[in-house]
């Protein structure tokens, strides 16, 4: 990274907004563009200058590639002189505002991708993952001790399958109402569940209320997946574990138009560091086929 590009990359007031809204929300072009009220090619050519000087990384994922500020030292250091810069003026208020309404904008959607398939949701999964029991797996690494939570339960499969051991006490959090009466239907003759409605990104529960936490290919439907990685820092006890499962990535966008989502699965590194940066320790990677010639990978971690 060259300092005298980073310093000539935001020698522009646009690119000053766009850097410090970027640190927060990772965003495509044309959210971009709704954000900060300009036309698409003139926010492609500050995207452009922003990449070279090494402040913006991107992704693609299928048709579209978003941008969020680069994670290092140096980056930290300009988006503190940014901060004090441009926080508490109003423009930058509105841009934050609008950003956040992007991000609701992506969830109201994956709602609505839920409320159609929630009655078809097992056989849905059952066409992806064929006879790998990902429930068996998951159940296998639990240590069961003290509370359990299924973060995005969806129909409550798995905790159906963990209530057979009456002395855990089970808790199924999920956004969509619709996954959660599936759930109650399933759930009905169980008397040590208990079902809350909630954002992952902002989990109904008390700090340090659980022992371990779970959440089975949830993360890919997530448009900030670190947000409900640290949310799980905060609701677990010391000692406790996490366990997170998802897809390899992939360029599969059929399997998008099945389970939906936000991303095409994680690369191990990326998952890794949203796990390590949140103050987890990783214990374990473990790897498993499913249909389609598409891979799960599975993350066992503790909070120290």
């Amino acid at each position: 990274m060259e300092l005298i590009k980073c310093f000539k990359a935001l020698s522009d007031k646009t690119r000053l907004r766009l850097l410090y809204v970027l640190q927060q929300y990772e965003l495509n072009v044309n959210e971009i563009v709704l954000v900060v009220e300009m036309i698409q090619s003139g926010v492609s050519r500050h995207l452009k200058i922003l990449m070279e000087s090494g402040l913006l990384t991107s992704r693609r994922d299928g048709s579209f590639i978003y941008y969020s500020t680069a994670k290092n030292d140096v980056i930290k250091a300009f988006i503190s002189l940014i901060d004090q810069s441009l926080e508490k003026q109003k423009m930058i208020g509105q841009d934050l505002k609008k950003a956040r309404e992007m991000i609701k904008i992506r969830q109201n959607r994956t709602k609505r991708f839920f409320k159609i398939v929630a009655p078809q949701w097992d056989r849905l999964k059952k066409e992806v993952f064929g006879n790998f029991d990902v429930n068996a797996m998951i159940q296998q690494k639990l240590l069961f001790h003290g509370s359990i939570s299924d973060l995005g339960c969806g129909t409550g499969e798995l905790i159906e399958r963990l209530s057979s051991n009456a002395l855990q006490k089970l808790i199924g959090i999920d956004s969509s109402p619709e996954m959660l009466e599936q759930a109650r239907l399933r759930l009905s003759g169980t008397n040590n569940a208990e079902l809350r409605l909630g954002e992952l990104e902002y989990l109904p529960m008390k700090n340090k209320e659980i022992d371990t936490a779970i959440m089975n290919m949830v993360l890919h439907h997530i448009s900030q997946p670190e947000v409900p990685i640290a949310e799980v820092y905060r609701v677990l006890k010391s000692g406790g574990m996490f366990i997170l499962s998802d897809f390899e990535k992939h360029d599969q966008k059929k399997i998008k138009e099945i389970m939906g989502g936000s991303w095409l699965g994680f690369e191990k590194e990326i998952v890794e560091t949203w796990l390590t940066d949140a103050g987890f320790a990783l214990r374990t990677i473990d790897s498993y086929p499913v249909n389609h010639g598409l891979t799960v990978n599975v993350f066992t971690a503790e909070k120290p």
